[in-house]
């Protein structure tokens, strides 16, 4: 679809817009005192910190929208297996973002290295980029990392060759697919935990198990997971084949693949550039950004455009809207670019800013409640001997009550899937056998899952 369709369409989709921006309402909030947590390497029990989770307020103008966030997550975070020292720590950031994004008239301004968007949480998006690429002068890496020289122009300088965080950096991420940069936590990728995963690549989940802001269900619209600076919403992994919303639920497409190349002597529009190193088990495919292709996929509406997004009908946005994905392949592993670039579809106005300098709406969350709506609560192991763990699929927009009951109907115990987790534990191992329910109350009313203690 050509811009001048889009720009006709986005303005169609705003004069239609009557109730207060999903960009306001849909943040979650901290209302009830919630702290992080993380682990240390060597210990699974994870550490509570004094520094509250998610967003802590969002206010509103006619054209901004303010979110102040520690950027900390309400789901546990760590440990870095790859040697990174940093720990999650309060970023007490303020996000401005734009209530009116505009279309780029021209190419799209390049996404850059650090925060390039805020997800729903109050944590930092980052795109594919890591700070290291290839000094071809060195014939070696260059960047910001412990034994590494600086690349040619300095730091966040682009170079003919640059790495790919997702790839080169796996062994670094903790269970939720997130690490720190000074403190700083932050996702380049889809933040769905890896044991989430049809084809598990990490393993790190297995002593250090976390959640992510969400789990993917491939049956129903994936949810809003943040916005970018360009002011343009962020979704999970799966959509409405059709940007009209019709055609069922499907995984949302990357443009992008691997080019077929064994050396890097040019870019894929065929400029010659500086060589980098030939591609091997040191430097797979994919290793750097330039090892992507972008190929249009004419009258397929369920592939993405060369920003990772399209105009788009949405849960959200019933009158469209354009909106980025994140990517995935069909075992949901990441798939490039991940969120959102390399560039951008819209004028980027979003930062960090220090103060709010206009008068403001403060927005109260208490007016605009949104009911969870779980699409399925999986409880593992089943049966169960000492512990059973529960798993919501989807989003949870507010802290969702669990309460485990006998087959008479008698309360044993009370668990809390906390808003932008997706995980709860209950304790069985003093329990007779016997036949129990977990249950919850939700959008539909309240639901019940059985659930065998041997």
């Amino acid at each position: 679809m050509k811009k001048s369709t889009f720009l006709f369409l986005f303005l169609l989709a705003f004069g239609a817009k009557a109730q207060l921006n999903p960009a306001i309402t849909n943040w979650l909030i901290n209302t009830d005192g919630t702290t992080g947590r993380h682990y240390v390497q060597g210990n699974s029990t994870p550490i509570v910190d004094a520094v509250l989770a998610n967003v802590q307020q969002v206010q509103y103008s006619t054209n901004w929208v303010y979110v102040s966030t520690t950027g900390v997550p309400s789901y546990i975070t760590g440990p870095f297996l790859d040697g990174n020292p940093s720990l999650t720590t309060n970023q007490n950031a303020i996000f401005k973002i734009s209530l009116n994004p505009t279309m780029n008239a021209g190419a799209g301004t390049a996404t850059t290295g650090g925060n390039i968007g805020i997800f729903i949480n109050g944590t930092a998006m980052f795109d594919y980029r890591d700070g290291v690429a290839w000094n071809t002068n060195t014939n070696s890496l260059c960047g910001g990392l412990p034994g590494m020289s600086p690349c040619p122009g300095g730091p966040g300088s682009t170079q003919s060759w640059n790495r790919d965080a997702v790839v080169a950096e796996k062994g670094g991420f903790d269970c939720s697919k997130g690490h720190p940069a000074n403190g700083n936590y932050h996702h380049h990728q889809n933040p769905s935990a890896f044991d989430l995963d049809l084809n598990v690549i990490s393993n790190v989940c297995t002593l250090y198990d976390a959640e992510g802001l969400y789990s993917i269900d491939s049956t129903v619209h994936s949810p809003l997971i943040g916005f970018a600076y360009d002011g343009y919403p962020v979704y999970g992994a799966y959509g409405y084949k059709n940007a009209d919303g019709t055609g069922g639920i499907t995984r949302i497409k990357s443009g992008y693949q691997y080019r077929n190349i064994s050396t890097r002597t040019v870019w894929a529009d065929g400029t010659d550039v500086p060589d980098g190193p030939a591609v091997s088990v040191t430097y797979p495919l994919g290793y750097f950004r330039e090892d992507y292709e972008f190929v249009s996929h004419p009258g397929a509406a369920d592939y993405l455009d060369v920003h990772n997004g399209r105009f788009c009908v949405t849960p959200e946005y019933p009158n469209g809207m354009y909106c980025y994905f994140a990517t995935v392949d069909a075992d949901w592993n990441s798939a490039y670019p991940y969120l959102i670039g390399p560039t951008y579809y819209g004028v980027v106005t979003g930062a960090k800013v220090n103060s709010v300098t206009e008068s403001t709406t403060v927005y109260n969350p208490a007016n605009n409640v949104a009911e969870n709506q779980i699409s399925a609560l999986k409880v593992f192991p089943n049966p169960a001997n000492d512990l059973i763990i529960v798993q919501a699929i989807g989003l949870v927009q507010n802290d969702l009550v669990l309460k485990l009951t006998d087959i008479q109907g008698k309360l044993i115990a009370t668990q809390e899937i906390l808003a932008g987790s997706t995980m709860a534990f209950f304790d069985v191992s003093t329990l007779y056998a016997g036949t129990y329910f977990i249950s919850y109350t939700d959008a539909n009313g309240k639901q019940s899952k059985a659930v065998i203690i041997n």
